[in-house]
Parts: structure tokens; sequence; C-alpha cells
């Protein structure tokens, strides 16, 4: 992948994460239309945040999702507010499925995984979760 700096008024930066969600109690919920779905939700949410998706991919308990963010943003509030917006999402569109396995309010556990993409390059993170188990339809 080539650098794809992130400029505005203050700064110019490469910033890219690996945020790891998983269901609660990692129970399996997601099948290959949720997590297109998922994958759309989140297109659209880091759009609005003025953020990049690289790449996104899942298996039935969680979701590998990766980014380009700008440095004066607040990654815990944008975390929070995809999850709920995710989860809202899913709620009404998938109610029988999701309602098998939470009967309240509930889809992410409220932990996550989230590593900076200094570690390892972008093209081996990129192979990993494209490499994700994904369940068929």
């Amino acid at each position: 992948m080539k650098n794809d700096f992130v400029a505005n008024a203050r700064s110019i930066s490469d910033l890219k994460a690996h945020l790891v969600l998983c269901t609660k109690y990692r129970r399996k919920v997601f099948d290959a239309q949720m997590l297109a779905r998922l994958n759309e939700v989140f297109a659209d949410l880091t759009e609005k945040w003025s953020c990049k998706l690289i790449e996104f991919n899942g298996e039935e308990d969680h979701i590998h999702f990766l980014f380009q963010y700008y440095p004066q943003m607040d990654l815990s509030k944008f975390i929070n507010n995809i999850k709920s917006v995710a989860s809202r999402r899913l709620r009404s569109e998938f109610p029988e499925r999701v309602n098998e396995f939470y009967h309240k309010d509930v889809l992410w556990s409220s932990s996550y995984f989230i590593a900076s993409c200094g570690g390892v390059t972008v093209s081996t993170l990129r192979k990993y979760i494209e490499n994700q188990d994904t369940p068929e339809d």
C-alpha cells in the first residue's frame, strides 16, 4: 500500500489502527450478510469521522477493522460511536438473528483491542484480515 497521507490545517499524518471487536460472550452471531452490512456501516461511519476504511472482515463472533485516522481524533469516542451505531443497525435490520443470542441492547463486548500498525506492514495485516474464516450463507 502506498503512503496515503492525511493533511489538514495543522498536520500531515499517516496513522493507521487495527481494531478488533468481539460479540458479547463471544457468541457466534454474525453470518455473511451481517458482516457485509457491518462493512457498509463501518465505511459510512469512517467517512463521517473523516477517516478511511482500509480493510474490514470478520468471523461469526468478532470483526477486524483496519482504518486510517487523523491525530486529533478521539479514538475512544470513535470506537464507542461505531459500536453503538452498528449494534443499533444490526438489531433493527436483523432482529430475529440478534434476538436468538441477546435479549437486551447489547451486541458487543464492552472491551476491544486496538493497535497501531507500526509492528507489521499494512499489507501483512491486510492479508491476515482478508483471510478470516468468514461464514458463508
